[in-house]
């Protein structure tokens, strides 16, 4: 289980003061035995049922998106109304099952080889993740 400690640096270096709201966000973000994917509003409720404290919803907001900046979280784009977030910063892949508004992880070793055709001028490529949508037959 990581200290508070751990919290406080994770805060301090996305640019965050460690408040007592910000450090629960942290414990239900990274105290977790397996990593989880979740919204905004899916975390707003989750921190809900654990304290009886006020969290605002800019707060969780705000945190969330100041360690996607610092890549302690991985944010996963669904379409252009909707985005998850993902505990696991690894590289891999996701299903999202469109009936059930779920992401379900895949392994790297469970998607081939990808081939790229096309470069742009001055960039280079950083990764390339794979999102299948499936739905209920």
């Amino acid at each position: 289980m990581p200290k508070t400690s751990n919290f406080i640096n994770k805060l301090r270096n996305s640019g965050l003061r460690p408040t007592k709201q910000r450090i629960k966000i942290c414990e239900v973000l990274f105290n977790e035995e397996k990593t989880f994917h979740f919204t905004i509003n899916d975390l707003v409720k989750k921190i809900k049922s654990e304290t009886s404290d006020k969290i605002s919803l800019a707060t969780v907001y705000n945190t969330v998106h100041a360690f996607r900046k610092k890549e302690y979280l991985k944010e996963i784009s669904i379409d252009s109304n909707q985005s998850y977030f993902d505990t696991n910063i690894k590289d891999h892949h996701h299903f999202f099952d469109t009936s059930k508004n779920k992401l379900i992880d895949i392994d790297n070793k469970d998607v081939g080889p990808i081939k790229i055709n096309k470069s742009i001028p001055g960039k280079k490529i950083k990764s390339v993740e794979v999102l299948v949508k499936i739905e209920d037959q």
